[in-house]
């Protein structure tokens, strides 16, 4: 036989050997890795699930009662910033020792005194429920950013926009309940000018590590008269006139209202906040 087939039948035999080994292989059960991109997973509904309805129900921890509105129509657990005839809580920002001096009417608001300078409340705050209620004058004076423009600055750095829009166009990333410069508003929810809006803000502040690291965004989300117009939108830092967000680390910090220094001539009335914990 020669060397030509004898080479060719060892290689026969050696492939015949390997089919064989590589089907009793195949015989045996190959673990499947898992798939790690299943989606949303909640633990506590995992295991074997529940037969009964009580398996499903609880009784701890009870939430507290919250009165909607109290004597003084806002709701009981609110902490009140100002509701009739007094800035007691309200200080300048240049000098905190310092009363606010901006001018209380006698219908229970107060207006911008201009060129006094920012205010801002005594108390500082973390995440918080706010209300509040702002006009613009009914004698329209200046146009674009220079027409009724104040700010309300969560934790004095997030701006939420205050600004007679009516008629009155401007950069879109700067109108009337914008976050100033990063979130357009979902719609323009303002009333007659000289009418009293509302906002109701609901913010969550961000978080850092020993270290200074932004670990987690804050959020907002702003209701203007009833509409939506902020849908728990991410806040990538403070909201500069001019240039980048930043990112220094902070904690609880006060709610600041702006003097635009140009004869705004906006009022507040009716602003409290409560704690979410």
């Amino acid at each position: 036989m020669s060397s030509y087939k004898i080479s060719t039948m060892k290689y026969f035999y050696l492939a015949t050997i390997l089919v064989v080994f590589s089907c009793k292989d195949a015989s045996k059960e190959i673990p499947v890795e898992k798939d790690m991109n299943e989606g949303i997973v909640y633990e506590e509904y995992s295991g074997v699930e529940p037969t009964k309805p009580e398996e499903t129900e609880f009784y701890q921890p009870i939430p507290p009662t919250v009165q909607p509105k109290d004597s003084r129509g806002v709701p009981s657990d609110a902490i009140i910033l100002f509701d009739k005839d007094s800035l007691v809580n309200w200080v300048s920002v240049a000098d905190e020792n310092k009363m606010a001096d901006w001018i209380v009417n006698a219908d229970s608001s107060f207006t911008v005194k201009d060129k006094s300078g920012d205010i801002r409340t005594k108390g500082e705050f973390g995440d918080i429920q706010l209300h509040i209620e702002w006009k613009s004058p009914v004698e329209i004076g200046g146009d674009g950013q220079h027409r009724a423009n104040s700010g309300i600055f969560l934790q004095g750095r997030y701006e939420v926009q205050v600004l007679d829009n009516n008629d009155n166009d401007t950069y879109v990333n700067g109108q009337v309940a914008s976050i100033y410069k990063q979130h357009i508003p979902l719609a323009k929810a303002s009333v007659p000018t000289g009418e009293w809006n509302t906002y109701d803000i609901i913010y969550h502040a961000p978080e850092f590590d020993k270290r200074g690291n932004k670990t987690k965004s804050g959020t907002m989300t702003v209701i203007h008269n009833g509409i939506l117009v902020q849908d728990n939108v991410e806040i990538k830092g403070t909201t500069p006139y001019i240039g980048w967000p930043k990112n220094e680390p902070h904690g609880k910090a006060p709610i600041i209202l702006q003097d635009h220094g140009d004869n705004s001539r906006v009022s507040y009335r009716n602003i409290w906040v409560r704690e979410l914990i």
